[in-house]
């Protein structure tokens, strides 16, 4: 088991920024962490690269205790803090081999590194003189330097433009492959783009831990079906499970049921009996944007 939380809470003062948080994570993995601010993702991150210490419960990275075994632990994972510290004065490949040496790896795992974080061109300019996009490359290459088996990553494309988002992500993604990746962000498209499972946390608790493919089937399904005429709101609401209808568009209606099941046939039964016309039908992906806000406005 890669990461293994058991029971952490976490206090500061009278505020419980954690509350008996428990999940596991295997390898390989992408892992979404996903909460909104003051959630505490941050503290949880904090709590697993033992830059903080729980106030309750047990956490292990790689079999090792992070209170009993820090060293061990920072040892055997990668880590891209939120706010990525750099030393903007030093050259891109100079700062990879300074590093380098505090890990006692070869200058070939160097080229490595750089080779595998897309850094070739830019290995003899200043960090200073690179976009944002590539000072994550840079801390993404020194998280990766000692090959660890873990990777936590806090909040690895907040301030990125578009382009710089699909290459971190293709970066992460190829990295998730062979190893555990934990990441925690509040933007639920890099999620969707990334990620094989999603924790939700809120207030402290966790919400939601599944794969991000069975926390959307457990949602409502959406219907959208075009008529050739106009057909009475009401009248839809007689389907089975039907929640919801809104008329979208001239003679489009898009219905919302209450059940995880594929109601395309239903609709398509329910105009056969009644005898509607159906000029399109489609199902609708629910977005983990609206699952999130469902699961954290509460």
């Amino acid at each position: 088991m890669s990461i293994e939380v058991t029971g952490i809470s976490k206090l500061y003062g009278n505020q419980k920024a954690l509350n008996n948080i428990s999940f596991k994570v295997n390898k390989p993995e992408i892992v979404g962490f996903l909460g909104p601010n003051g959630a505490g993702k941050s503290t949880m991150m904090k709590i697993l690269t033992t830059f903080v210490q729980a106030t309750d419960g047990t956490a292990k990275v790689n079999g090792y205790n992070v209170k009993e075994n820090a060293y061990a632990v920072q040892k055997s994972i990668g880590y891209l803090p939120e706010h990525n510290p750099l030393y903007l004065e030093l050259f891109v490949k100079e700062y990879l081999s300074f590093n380098a040496n505090i890990y006692k790896v070869s200058k070939q795992r160097i080229e490595e590194v750089i080779k595998l974080t897309g850094l070739s061109a830019e290995a003899h300019k200043k960090i200073g003189q690179l976009s944002k996009g590539y000072r994550q490359r840079v801390g993404l290459a020194n998280a990766l330097l000692h090959d660890p088996d873990v990777l936590i990553l806090d909040e690895p494309t907040t301030g990125l433009d578009p382009n710089q988002l699909v290459d971190i992500r293709n970066l992460i993604k190829t990295i998730g492959k062979t190893k555990t990746v934990f990441l925690s962000t509040h933007i639920m498209q890099e999620v969707e783009a990334m990620c094989s499972r999603v924790i939700i946390i809120n207030k402290g608790t966790i919400v939601a831990d599944k794969k991000l493919a069975k926390l959307q089937e457990g949602n409502d399904q959406i219907v959208i079906v075009e008529f050739d005429y106009r057909v009475e709101n009401a009248f839809l609401l007689k389907l089975p499970n039907a929640k919801t209808v809104i008329n979208t568009h001239d003679f489009v209606y898009e219905i919302s049921f209450s059940t995880s099941k594929d109601m395309r046939s239903h609709v398509f039964d329910f105009a056969h009996d009644n005898k509607l016309k159906i000029l399109q039908l489609n199902q609708k992906n629910t977005s983990l944007e609206s699952l999130f806000r469902d699961l954290t406005s509460k």
